[in-house]
């Protein structure tokens, strides 16, 4: 992952869960049950995280999963027609999402924890497939990789040493 995290407290953020599991564990004296929340943070204006939560207690994991969210926010590159600013493909282990740039009026068409992370970070226009792992988390993770990964034209066209319009022809 790339180092461009974010500085979480002065931005307005929602908060989506998008599992639960209950995870035991037995021990010689029985089984303890935990719970798992996976949860996705965004301010729907360019920025969004994801994070796990463990506790004894539902309320305690999302809390937990909310912080840990917070603290690896990144930012995403969106084009005018808030969509994603070219097609790309992010990998997580044995997940891919592939993220396909779309047209004002498309809406967001993508599967559910694909479609958290999507909406949270301010994509109105996008169309998503999960290819390989269908794994909740691995999606999750996928997608922020992909998110995270997207340039600019600016970007592109200083890291070439061209011009925006030569990029965009």
């Amino acid at each position: 992952m790339k180092a461009n995290l974010i500085d979480a407290s002065q931005l307005e953020l929602q908060d989506k869960v998008v599992s639960i599991k209950r995870v035991v564990k037995v021990v010689k004296g029985g089984r303890t049950m935990r719970f798992t929340a996976l949860v996705v943070v965004g301010d729907g204006n360019g920025h969004v995280g994801a994070g796990l939560g463990k506790s004894a207690e539902i309320p305690e994991a999302i809390r937990k999963g909310k912080e840990d969210a917070m603290k690896k926010l990144v930012s995403v590159a969106r084009d005018e027609n808030d969509s994603i600013t070219h097609d790309f493909i992010g990998k997580f282990g044995s997940a891919e999402m592939l993220l396909k740039r779309a047209p004002e009026g498309t809406g967001v068409i993508a599967g559910g924890p694909a479609r958290a992370v999507v909406e949270l970070a301010g994509i109105r226009n996008i169309r998503a497939k999960c290819m390989g792992s269908r794994n909740k988390q691995n999606v999750v993770l996928a997608t922020i990789n992909g998110l995270q990964n997207l340039k600019t034209p600016e970007e592109v066209a200083r890291k070439r040493g061209k011009s925006v319009d030569d990029i965009l022809a």
